[in-house]
């Protein structure tokens, strides 16, 4: 059986197919007023998977703290033309996060979900942004349904030259 990507598959994230250095900056305290940042590094490499229709990003994050994995899992629904995006962490295996859905428009992906953090009920955002030649990655969260955001986290993808 053939493992092509099907011609109707969607080509939002192709832009991040491949291998990237990555920049991150965190928030070092969450949704607590904090305008302090952390920076770390980390590298990444992202595959089709589900013939193009889905993709599946492994993760080495080089946290202050040391290093770990973790994979985001994406996969494209063609009735409803939106995107989902799962995170598993490597430090907590067990646990699959609550997936973000959302979708592209002009080269930047929302993708937006009702979690909690620490038991306090939040949205979560996060916005990919596929325009610029090195793309970006952020996450907010919201206190009050989306009306006010804070964003947590950015990250710069850079294509590594291997």
């Amino acid at each position: 059986m053939p493992l092509d990507n099907s011609p109707l598959a969607p080509t939002d994230f192709d832009f991040i197919i491949g291998d990237w250095a990555v920049k991150h900056q965190r928030l070092k305290e969450r949704l607590n007023d904090s305008d302090e940042w952390e920076e770390f590094n980390g590298l990444t490499c992202t595959t089709k998977t589900l013939g193009g229709f889905g993709n599946l990003e492994d993760n080495l994050i080089e946290y202050p703290s040391g290093d770990s994995r973790a994979i985001a899992i994406r996969s494209y629904n063609s009735n409803t033309k939106q995107w989902s995006i799962w995170w598993l962490d490597g430090r907590d295996p067990s646990t699959l996060g609550i997936p973000v859905v959302g979708a592209f428009q002009d080269g930047i992906g929302t993708f937006l979900a009702s979690d909690t953090l620490e038991g306090t009920p939040i949205v979560v955002r996060f916005i990919w942004d596929a325009t610029p030649l090195d793309p970006t990655w952020e996450q907010a969260f919201s206190l009050d349904q989306g009306s006010t955001w804070e964003t947590n986290w950015r990250m710069t993808f850079t294509r590594s030259r291997d």
